[in-house]
């Protein structure tokens, strides 16, 4: 059994106890939709929160010592108009307009929007921080006053009612829209999220309420969607008013504006009465008006309402009793359920929902409001000019790198929204083009500030790289190019906001625009690089010298071309990277899709390039393009490799020359890296240390002969490049390329399979499997090799059938994409519900005759053949005669003309309705062939689930997640769909088809100082020294929520490590509060079906058992169940995990018939991926064998823990504590197993007249938990504090040398905490 130090857990009497549970209320404060960029810059660098809520204030550090600012906490106390006074925490750094904001959500004050806060009677700046108003002390009453209202104020107070009234509304978290989410841990719970630790109560109370769905017990055939993204569909919105908008009547006329009217208002009630409301300076109030007649005068002359919400609750009562249950029922849910999220998430299925009237919905879609800013009036952001000015911001101390950080992530937020709004009005037909005279294919457009433009070869500029194809392609390297240049962060080098939206069917690229570019010719703006692949080029020494320094850092060599006039020009980077210098004089980078070595593995090169090795493995492959790179991930994992080579070739020549060594050869090989350094730091004593450098230098292809300096040329290989350099210095740069690409094959594609076979990464999903796979540096296109490499092993046939279904769903993707570009618009619905039925069901005759007649007619006159037809779906039988060609040969020109002075008009064609199911999977089988040279060999669907396991749910979750479909959420019966003829009965209907949402790739900015902090931690934690570990790792948590804001994946995965170091120093309800947001927050961001968040309700369970709530924590182990049953299906090491904690949970509280069939699955499960005799199995022998005598069956529980007993004594020996314990158990159990036989023996001779019952002892809360905490792999070893020390010690003896190769910082704080769950969750094997 492993008992590594990271899983140790010093005695918890060493540490003081945690902080307790704090009002989360706080955390609600947001910055303002009406703060300018300075203010929100400002404001969001003040304050942060922490993991109990309460609010902590920005650190310095200095070396190694952490400096907590100076920053106190008091009370103030509130007095608003018709409440009491009530008192109001606040910091000395928090902004006055972060009270207003507390005000706005707090469920009395939430009506009001217009008002000043008031001490003694002045008025306090909104944008002023506390410490800097005098007087403001502890106890210092702050007065609410009513102020009068504006035009722009009412807009805004009446916006927040509307807001409020439908606050509780599940709509938009289906719909994705305004930052909301879904979130229903709290449903699963009850909102049960309890105070009380008395853990005998907590069982008592939660005995036996709580049956597992039918649905979930193992080895169902499928499972259901209903319940996925709801836990109760009868629950209906409450409905406060029917019609709240605006009037016709607006605006006021001259004479009115006079009289003070800002706007009219036209309401209607539940109880079905319309009213006319006139917004005047001082409020509300209703008038005479009627929707014939203007009337303005009021109804009732004194009856004017400083707030909206007070007129309504007067003149309806309903929307007084409705509209005060909604804001009691929005102020109880857990603020973390309310924050917007910075990045919106869509569910793939959604209830049907009724289309409701809302007038400022309608206000919001309209295209003149979409390019404007509520808080810039009058104009449009200039979103280059903000993202470049907040990465000019000082980063010189802690405070203002956070200041900076915050707001480039908010700056570049916002632009990310604003640019996937401006796509889709492009796809959407929603915006002019700026050359609406070309095909619309190659249009280009600029809105907001943003320049557009469609993934398509424009101007057969891509032509020799591969076509549309590349041109597909190069906008997603371009961004890795960004990303690149980003995380370097250099001074004076600046890139453009990238970001790639895929949304029906179309790829468009939104950029920020660079400053002038637009007023002259692109070939006068470039001052370095080439704008035809290197015919003509340029070169500045300023972005050479900009440049050397990221050329260095990105391992590119500088490296000369000779352009088509015999000019010699030296680069450091791609040749079709640009240099251009802005009219507000920065230095841009441009076109950076081939910042990486172009991947040899996928290039037509000669086959002299390639090894015989790598041509067994068919390498070089064809693709659909040339622009293939290798990732930076690989490259600094291959340059590191090669560094350690350099040193061991150094060592190994050193040795030879000394000759003091017989074994010299063989020694050096086996030593490690620090052995060898040591060897080498001897090197400036030896006479011929240069030779040997020279040496090293030459064997590992480094730039210079005189020190380690790999890199790659960029140029290798590319049409039109001709590069100035001899043929033995190319050959030195093909050499290394070759290297590289052999590397990833044979080296990084195994390593990843042995981390498999480890369990150290276990991908649950296709999304996973991609992060792992990209993680080490390989690309998507190797997935066939790896499929290849993981059917050879029989443990990893789960990951197989993951990595199949990616395949699969990945060339369905872009089959999908090819698709639905050429179908008719007001066909959608109708070719997307086909798609889906040829894919997942069997289809074998054709579409047309099944289209609804309302579409009919439509067709038939708008949708023509117009020859563009769809190359991947064209039918196999049709035949045009040339009568037919030259018939429609005039209509074709026609309709050519028109496409060019109409953007909206594309290359429609109905080829779609021929498609079938025999046809659609052959094209998918070429697809999967010619993107990852993997053989599907399927005809059908029914066909690939007989060679693979995979649920046809799992398929098409998976499919849904790539191309952004949503559908309605009911059970879909694959099975039950006519095979011979299309009928009404068909498994998917055009009304299932909800909505198809863009799929965004983005750089957003990282915070660095965090990412230290938690590394720090991580070290701390491995020295076992937690309480210091926690305390590091607290404050990195506090700085991502300083600069990212309440909400984002990172936090969620810092929250997850705190509340887990909370359990291990044993204070179990402070990890489960901790671990309760992190379940939370993983919901809200990434999803509530995602794979990490049934890891955070593993671990949630897990602390609510801890504390007592055994119901609750069978509950949550069953969402978690259901929501890997439908990633990936059963056969999955997550799902025995679950099953053994399920089952040990079940057994808690007397459930012992679904205990053991859990358990049984968690055995069978475990014998598949770690063998029939490794310890896990043991394990899961033993459980069952308590399961089983629990139930009085003796037998097999002998049976059982006899497996056990066997597998620990081959394991471990007969004297290990594990072994002794199986044979107690073993002599407990035979001894009851005699007792009830002989009382069997008596009953059958009639010298008992009944059965007498056994008596049996149920385990203890502590014996389950010891064994819960066993099986998720948590061990606690008692050392003695003298012992610790000795183990500090030889800790911090171990050597630091400068020289030591570096590993790159981490990328993510998820990186960095799946490392630290691998160190502190170390699953027992």
């Amino acid at each position: 059994m492993k008992q590594t130090n990271e899983n140790v857990s010093i005695p918890t009497s060493d540490f003081s106890p945690c902080n307790g549970h704090e009002d989360d209320s706080i955390k609600t404060r947001k910055d303002s939709d009406n703060d300018d960029l300075g203010t929100t810059t400002s404001s969001s660098s003040s304050t942060t929160l922490n993991n109990s809520g309460s609010i902590s204030s920005p650190s310095m550090t200095t070396g190694n010592e952490l400096i907590v600012l100076p920053d106190s906490s008091f009370n103030i106390r509130i007095h608003a108009p018709g409440l009491e006074t009530f008192e109001l925490p606040v910091t000395t750094s928090e902004l006055v307009q972060e009270i207003h904001q507390v005000l706005m959500d707090k469920e009395e004050t939430c009506h009001r929007t217009c008002f000043s806060l008031q001490l003694d009677g002045n008025i306090l700046d909104n944008f002023t921080e506390l410490k800097n108003i005098e007087n403001l002390k502890e106890g210092s009453l702050l007065k609410v006053i009513e102020e009068q209202y504006t035009v722009r104020e009412v807009r805004i107070h009446v916006r927040h009612v509307n807001e409020l009234i439908h606050s509780c509304d599940p709509i938009d978290a289906y719909n994705g829209t305004n930052g909301y989410s879904l979130c229903i841990v709290n449903d699963i719970t009850n909102t049960d999220i309890p105070l009380n630790s008395d853990r005998k109560k907590g069982i008592e109370t939660n005995g036996t309420d709580f049956n597992v769905p039918e649905y979930l017990l193992p080895n169902q055939k499928d499972v259901q969607l209903t319940p996925l993204f709801t836990t109760n569909n009868k629950i209906r919105p409450l409905q406060c008013l029917k019609v709240l908008s605006y009037s016709g009547w607006n605006p006021p006329n001259g004479s009115r504006k006079l009289h003070g009217d800002l706007m009219y208002l036209q309401v209607t009630t539940c109880e079905e009465k319309s009213f006319h409301i006139t917004a005047c300076t001082k409020g509300f109030y209703v008038s005479q008006t009627t929707d014939e007649k203007f009337t303005p005068k009021p109804v009732q002359p004194k009856a004017i309402f400083h707030s909206l919400v007070d007129l309504l609750n007067n003149i309806s009562p309903i929307f007084k009793k409705t509209f005060a249950m909604i804001q009691r029922k929005r102020c109880t849910k857990h603020p973390f359920e309310r924050i917007q999220i910075p990045s919106q998430i869509h569910p793939w299925l959604s209830p049907r929902f009724d289309h409701t009237i809302d007038f400022f919905r309608a206000e919001d879609a309209n295209i003149n409001k979409l390019g404007h800013e509520d808080h810039i009036p009058g104009q449009v952001r200039d979103w280059n000019e903000e993202l470049q000015i907040t990465k000019e911001l000082s980063k010189k101390s802690l405070p203002e790198r956070l200041i900076r950080e915050r707001a480039m992530f908010k700056v570049h937020s916002d632009f990310v929204s604003a640019a996937i709004r401006g796509c889709q009005a492009v796809v959407d037909g929603n915006i002019m083009a700026i050359n609406p005279g070309e095909e619309s294919k190659v249009h280009m457009y600029i809105w907001n500030n943003m320049f557009f433009s469609l993934g398509f070869d424009v101007k057969e500029h891509y032509k020799d790289f591969g076509g549309d194809a590349a041109a597909h392609t190069a906008p997603t390297n371009d961004l890795q190019g960004v990303r690149a240049i980003n995380n370097i962060d250099m001074d004076g080098l600046h890139t453009l906001g990238t970001v790639v939206v895929d949304y029906r069917g179309m790829r468009v690229t939104a950029q920020t625009i660079v400053p002038g570019i637009l007023e002259k010719e692109q070939e006068q703006s470039v001052v370095y690089g080439s704008t035809d692949f290197g015919k003509t080029c340029a070169t500045n020494e300023k972005y050479k010298e900009l440049l050397e320094k990221v050329s260095a850092m990105l391992k590119i060599k500088p490296h000369s071309i000779k352009t088509e006039k015999g000019d010699i020009i030296e680069l450091l980077t791609a040749i079709e990277c640009k240099g251009i210098i802005g009219n507000d004089g920065r230095h841009y980078l441009l076109d950076l899709l081939r910042m990486m070595p172009p991947d040899l593995n996928y290039l037509p090169v000669d086959v002299e390039h390639i090894s015989p090795l790598m041509k067994q493995y068919d390498y070089p492959q064809t693709y659909k393009h040339r622009l293939c790179c290798l990732r930076q991930e690989l490259i600094d994992t291959f340059v590191e490799q090669k560094y350690v080579d350099f040193y061991r070739s150094i060592a190994l020549n050193l040795s030879k020359l000394r000759s003091t060594e017989t074994a010299a050869n063989d020694s050096t090989e086996q030593t490690n890296v620090e052995e060898v350094k040591r060897i080498v730091n001897d090197i400036a004593v030896e006479d011929n240390s240069r030779e040997i450098i020279q040496s090293a230098c030459r064997s590992i292809g480094s730039m210079k002969d005189n020190e380690f300096d790999v890199r790659f040329n960029p140029d290798l290989f590319q049409p039109h490049v001709t590069l100035h350099q001899t043929p033995t210095e190319t050959a030195a740069d093909i050499k290394l390329l070759k290297e590289a690409s052999e590397y990833l094959v044979l080296k990084q594609i195994p390593l990843m399979i042995q981390d498999f076979q480890d369990h150290t990464t276990v991908p649950v999903d296709g999304e996973s499997l991609s992060e792992s796979m990209h993680s080490r540096g390989i690309n998507i296109r190797y997935l066939g090799r790896v499929a290849q490499l993981l059917s050879q092993q029989s443990s990893l046939i789960y990951l197989y059938d993951i990595v199949v279904t990616e395949i699969l769903c990945r060339s369905a993707k872009h089959l999908f994409r090819n698709y639905i570009q050429s179908v008719p618009l007001h066909l959608l619905s109708f070719s997307i519900s086909h798609f889906l039925n040829c894919f997942l069901t069997i289809i074998s005759s054709s579409s047309s005759d099944c289209l609804s007649d309302e579409l009919s007619p439509s067709i038939s006159t708008n949708s023509t053949h117009n020859g563009t037809t769809n190359t991947n779906f064209s039918p196999t039988n049709s035949t045009n005669s040339s009568s037919q060609k030259s018939n429609n040969k005039k209509k074709n020109k026609k309709q050519q003309q028109q496409r060019k002075q109409n953007p909206l008009m594309r290359n429609e064609s109905l080829d779609f309705l021929s498609v079938t199911s025999k046809t659609f999977w052959s094209q998918l089988s070429n697809e999967a062939k010619a993107r990852y040279n993997f053989d599907l060999n399927c005809d059908d669907i029914e066909n690939f689930q007989e060679k693979f396991n995979v649920r046809r749910t799992c398929i098409l979750r998976s499919f849904c997640l790539k191309t952004g479909l949503q559908l309605s959420m009911r059970e879909y019966q694959f099975d039950g769909t006519n095979k011979s003829t299309r009928t009404a009965h068909e498994c998917f209907n055009e009304d299932d088809i909800i909505n198809i949402y863009p799929k965004i790739k983005q750089t957003p900015p990282k915070p660095s100082d965090a990412y230290q902090f938690f590394t720090t931690g991580q070290q701390k934690i491995q020295q076992g020294l937690l309480r210091e570990g926690f305390e590091l790792i607290s404050e990195a948590h506090n700085l991502l929520n300083n600069v990212y804001g309440p909400m984002h994946p990172e936090i969620s995965m810092c929250l997850r490590l705190l509340a887990r170091l909370n359990y291990i120093m044993g204070d179990y309800q402070e990890a489960f509060y901790t671990q309760h947001k992190a379940v939370m927050m993983s919901e809200r961001v990434l999803g509530i079906d995602h794979p990490q968040t049934a890891t955070e309700y593993i671990h949630m369970a897990l602390y609510s058992f801890a504390n007592g709530h055994s119901t609750n924590a069978a509950k949550l182990l069953c969402r978690a169940r259901y929501i890997i049953l439908t990633c990936c299906g059963e056969n999955h090491p997550q799902i025995s995990l679950i099953d053994s904690n399920l089952g040990l949970i079940l057994q808690s509280y007397g459930d012992y018939e679904n205990a053991l069939k859990f358990m049984e699955n968690s055995l069978e499960l475990n014998k598949k991926f770690y063998g029939s005799k490794s310890l896990k199995v043991a394990l899961s022998h033993h459980l069952c064998a308590r399961i089983q005598s629990c139930r009085g069956d003796f037998r097999s529980a002998l049976v059982s823990e006899r497996e056990a007993y066997q597998i620990y004594k081959q394991q471990l020996g007969d004297e290990h504590e594990r072994t002794r314990e199986s044979a107690q158990v073993l002599k407990h159990l035979t001894e009851q197993a005699v007792v009830l036989q002989k009382r069997m023996n008596d009953v059958v001779k009639g010298q008992l007249l009944m059965i007498p019952s056994i008596t049996i002892q149920q385990p203890s809360f502590q014996n389950v938990l010891e064994m819960l905490n066993v099986v998720n792999g948590i061990l606690f070893i008692q050392i003695r504090e003298k012992d610790l020390e000795l183990i500090r010690e030889e800790l911090n003896k171990q050597p630091n040398d400068d020289q030591q190769p570096t590993t790159p910082l981490v990328k993510s704080i998820s990186e960095a905490a799946e490392q630290a769950a691998v160190l502190m969750n170390n699953e027992v094997d």
